[in-house]
């Protein structure tokens, strides 16, 4: 189910720097008529088809209240994340990751669903190459993106018959205040949204924007993950189509 940006309603979830950032520009260029700006902190924009909404994932008050700003909806960019540095001696940790990256996603995209079903609209989660292997240093992170994968690919099967598509991007290391300390190569955050909303325009179910996770996606479609998701969805349908 292609997703096209010109003339939609986009909102971008942790829009104030890195991806998220680039993903509001990037929206923009594309010419979509509104886009809401969901950030933390206060956020200024040139362009007036920016609408700032407050909106901290973690804080379920300013969910609802920023929904119910959210007039109409075509596309849910789910962006915001957290990742810090640990080392699995800590259950806080791994419960400050999956606030924003696993629970925050969750209630930002059930706000806003009835929007999305209304306009037979798209869900884009943005992950990481994390979700699919861990990064040793970030290992609360990825457990968190791979619980968030886990959901989407659910979402995608559970969401489908009411008409909204559900895709996922999975970034390799981007130049963003995440990482911009480590010494390893980075694709730059403008380059990475561009190819995030190409992906969602091809209708794409998983999104690899970048050089290192572009090197999986020729096999990922036909690869046992897909295919099992593929087996799974289904096995869901003939089980309904014989209730």
């Amino acid at each position: 189910m292609p997703s096209t940006i010109t003339n939609s309603t986009v909102l971008v979830t942790g829009a104030n720097r890195g991806i998220g950032r680039a993903l509001v520009d990037e929206a923009l260029r594309r010419g979509a008529r509104r886009v809401y700006a969901g950030t933390r902190q206060p956020l200024a924009h040139v362009d007036a088809r920016v609408t700032p909404l407050a909106l901290d994932v973690t804080d379920p008050a300013q969910v609802r209240a920023a929904a119910a700003q959210v007039d109409a909806l075509d596309i849910l960019v789910n962006n915001a994340g957290v990742s810090l540095v640990d080392d699995l001696t800590e259950q806080a940790a791994i419960e400050a990751h999956l606030a924003v990256n696993l629970f925050g996603t969750y209630r930002v995209t059930q706000a806003l669903l009835p929007r999305l079903v209304a306009s037979r609209g798209a869900i884009l989660n943005v992950l990481s190459l994390a979700a699919l292997a861990t990064v040793p240093v970030t290992p609360a992170y990825a457990i968190s993106k791979a619980a968030a994968f886990s959901m989407t690919q659910s979402l995608r099967i559970l969401l489908a018959e009411r008409g909204v598509s559900v895709h996922a991007a999975l970034p390799g290391p981007v130049d963003t205040d995440m990482i911009r300390a480590w010494d390893v190569p980075k694709a730059g955050p403008a380059d990475v949204a561009a190819a995030i909303l190409s992906g969602l325009a091809s209708g794409d179910d998983e999104i690899f924007p970048d050089p290192m996770s572009a090197q999986i996606a020729p096999a990922w479609n036909e690869g046992i993950i897909k295919t099992l998701e593929r087996a799974n969805a289904a096995a869901v349908q003939a089980v309904a189509a014989s209730s």
